[in-house]
């Protein structure tokens, strides 16, 4: 934590610097804060300071009721004044006519910088998370039942306008039993890890009739006998999704749902066409994202210069889509839908607790991705068609080519349509984040981009506290991107502070282009090489270097032949040991080896 302070403090006087203020009133705020408060004042009290200052910057002006628990002087807050000051009235907190551009990015990036650090929450917060994730369900239920079937029949034929061309080719994949399963590395709920995965031996009743365990783990029916080892689990014995929490700040955790091996597993069948027919589609694709994040960014900077998009954050999106808003959009493809439903999980076990899902899916199934940007596209367009009072089409849809971008929760609409499709999100169960939606002032943030009037004030952020020791793999890795991320946007006194903190623990610390394999310093000069690599001719570095520990898993037999035969495409995808070794690394280590420096 002193660390912590330590570097907050550096970064806090090189702001000063850059907008000429003096910062040792707020040095030393920092200082006696941290003392009295600990660690959350740097990672949830700072950080709502920060956002106090976007709804400042939204709404025109500061008021007492933002920036709660900090002294007042005039119409600001003492705390980082100097720099308030350059952005509001010290008199009556308005918004200054032009307000200074670097004055509002160094706040933002002093406060924001220890927002994301991924720690451990209290035992008091992780139980308040699971709480609020069973409440969440009695919210679903009674909003299915209050939402007005008039609201649902106009949703399901936006849906169709949307989605019936995507769909219908999916239907047809399902009916003609072409769809190709995988396995994901991660955790489930059997607790099956790498090719282990491929020898699995418990399926579902509810799966067969769309994935059939003969074809989808057998090489083929002549390995029929093998299915005398599998369990075949009745629909009332099924497996529940293990909800766990990982780290996600210190303020709340991340509820996420591990699923049963097999249940994944048909979930990867569906996903791959489903987000591939999107993508490739000419009139889907400029509206849904799923791998490429900069439209959104682009129209939130566009619409903090000229004010023409808002930008909104739901708050527990997955957790509030509906398994009812995923049938209406299925309900003409009978297929798709039969074999969603087949693959869903029905159930969570919370800390032993077994519910029964409302929900659609929670975070850790393949389709609740792609099922929530689905629901949210069709819910936005049925906002836009009721508000301009004209009927969906594919004609009214291209008209918001451009003006309408969703990807994850992370919804971009005309300004004048915010209000509406605010209110049908509400309507359908959702929580718009009011803290964190954006249609006012100069201030837009979406997909990691944090723009103000035009301009690019995104902050670099502290994912993790700072090593101590070499073996500190995790955290030296990350305060080395830190450094390097630091770097680029110019905090030269910040990087050498971090610079003389990585030099004590690291013996070797070169200059090396971000190209590099090694652990090193970026820099706009050409960095100085070690030696020559005597057989490719190419200067090297001696460093650092991660190597990771793939974890020992065997594999032989028909779980072999599965694995072969499940692989799409015709290029190699398998390492040479892909049957020895397989999963996500057990151990992150460091190594120190000759390497290029670009």
């Amino acid at each position: 934590m002193k660390s912590l302070t330590a570097f907050l403090q550096v970064l806090v006087g090189e702001a000063g610097k850059r907008c000429h203020i003096s910062t040792i009133r707020d040095v030393k705020t920092i200082s006696d804060r941290v003392e009295h408060e600990g660690l959350s004042f740097l990672t949830i009290t700072l950080p709502t300071f920060g956002k106090d200052l976007q709804k400042g910057l939204a709404r025109g002006y500061v008021a007492h009721d933002l920036f709660q628990g900090f002294a007042w002087k005039g119409g600001l807050p003492r705390f980082l004044g100097g720099f308030l000051e350059l952005v509001f009235d010290s008199g009556t907190g308005l918004l200054l006519d032009v307000p200074h551009l670097e004055a509002i990015r160094c706040l933002h990036q002093i406060t924001a910088i220890l927002a994301k650090v991924e720690l451990p929450c209290s035992d008091a917060r992780v139980a308040r998370a699971k709480q609020r994730y069973l409440e969440c369900e009695q919210e679903i239920r009674l909003t299915d039942q209050q939402l007005d079937p008039a609201i649902r029949e106009a949703f399901a034929k936006v849906s169709v306008v949307l989605f019936s061309e995507l769909f219908s080719e999916v239907d047809l994949a399902i009916y003609e039993g072409r769809l190709i399963p995988k396995h994901g590395p991660g955790a489930t709920a059997d607790r099956l890890r790498g090719n282990a995965k491929f020898n699995q031996r418990e399926w579902s009743h509810r799966l067969e009739e769309y994935f059939p365990a003969g074809e989808f783990i057998l090489p083929n029916w002549r390995y029929f006998s093998d299915l005398d080892g599998t369990e075949f689990l009745e629909p009332g014995n099924e497996r529940p999704v293990r909800v766990i929490t990982v780290p996600k700040t210190l303020k709340t955790p991340r509820i996420i749902a591990i699923e049963p091996t097999a249940m994944q597993y048909a979930q990867q069948s569906l996903m791959v066409p489903i987000v591939e027919g999107i993508e490739s589609s000419s009139w889907l694709s400029p509206f849904i994202g799923f791998s490429n994040q900069e439209p959104n960014r682009a129209l939130a900077r566009e619409g903090s210069h000229t004010g023409a998009y808002a930008t909104l954050d739901l708050s527990e999106a997955s957790d509030r889509v509906s398994n009812q808003h995923v049938r209406l959009l299925l309900r003409q493809h009978p297929h798709l839908r039969g074999a969603v439903e087949a693959c869903r999980s029905r159930k969570a076990d919370v800390d032993g607790k077994v519910i029964r899902l409302a929900k659609f899916a929670s975070m850790g199934s393949a389709l609740c991705f792609p099922f929530e940007a689905m629901v949210f596209t069709t819910i936005v367009f049925l906002a836009i068609s009721k508000e301009l009072n004209r009927p969906m089409s594919r004609k009214l849809l291209m008209e918001f080519k451009g003006q309408v971008r969703i990807y994850g929760d992370d919804i971009i609409v005309p300004v004048d349509m915010m209000d509406p499709v605010s209110r049908m999100l509400e309507t359908f169960g959702l929580r718009v984040n009011a803290d964190k939606s954006f249609g006012s002032g100069k201030f837009r943030e979406s997909c990691g981009g944090d723009y103000y009037d035009g301009f690019r004030i995104t902050p670099v952020r502290i994912r993790s506290q700072f090593p101590t020791k070499l073996k500190h793999v995790a955290e030296l890795v990350s305060t080395v991107s830190l450094r390097n991320l630091l770097f680029q946007e110019g905090w030269q006194e910040s990087v050498d502070w971090l610079d003389n903190l990585l030099g004590r623990i690291m013996k070797f610390y070169p200059e090396v282009y971000p190209t590099s394999p090694v652990l090193g310093r970026h820099t706009w000069d050409l960095p100085r090489a070690g030696k020559m690599c005597e057989d490719l001719q190419i200067p090297m570095a001696k460093g650092y270097v991660v190597s990771s520990t793939i974890p020992d898993s065997k594999l032989d037999g028909t779980g072999a032949l599965v694995k072969f035969f499940i692989k799409s495409g015709d290029l190699p995808i398998f390492a040479e040991d892909h049957l020895i070794r397989a999963g996500r690394p057990v151990s992150v280590d460091i190594k120190t080896r000759w390497a290029p420096i670009r």
